[in-house]
């Protein structure tokens, strides 16, 4: 796979350097750097203690973590977030427990995946007209059954 350098600073001492945990992985994980309680149905923000230095057009995709969901019953609330590459401060993930049980986050415990993506910029001009298409204007949820 290509790779692409970004700077990582550790801004808490307990904060983890992110890696890839397989040769295929597309995230690297990103790691609480404090000991978080989340009871049912709230929540709260957990701070990595990173920031990053993010080269310009490109982004980090904050994303959760598929096994940790499925077995404790969390979300990101802002699935999927974005770190932009003008953003130099600490990463946090914002965590919502959406099962019946407390959640306890360690400080280590891996708690969500980023993933480096190109950014494309759209140049935005107004029109009166779109192109027709199969689906036109059907509004959202038209092409489900």
């Amino acid at each position: 796979m290509p790779k692409k350098i970004v700077s990582v600073k550790k801004i808490k001492d307990s904060a983890t350097i992110p890696d890839y945990h397989s040769s295929g992985a597309s995230g690297f994980d990103l790691a609480s750097a404090e000991s978080k309680v989340i009871p049912p149905d709230c929540w709260v923000t957990v701070g990595t203690g990173l920031a990053f230095g993010i080269p310009s057009g490109y982004e980090i995709q904050v994303r959760p973590r598929s096994g940790r969901s499925a077995k404790s019953g969390y979300i990101l609330k802002n699935t999927i977030g974005t770190i932009d590459s003008d953003y130099t401060g600490e990463v946090k993930v914002v965590i919502h427990n959406l099962g019946e049980d407390t959640i306890y986050i360690n400080e280590g415990d891996r708690i969500a995946q980023g993933v480096l993506a190109p950014v494309v910029r759209a140049e935005f001009f107004e029109t009166d007209n779109l192109k027709e298409t199969g689906r036109g204007s059907g509004g959202f949820g038209s092409t489900g059954g």
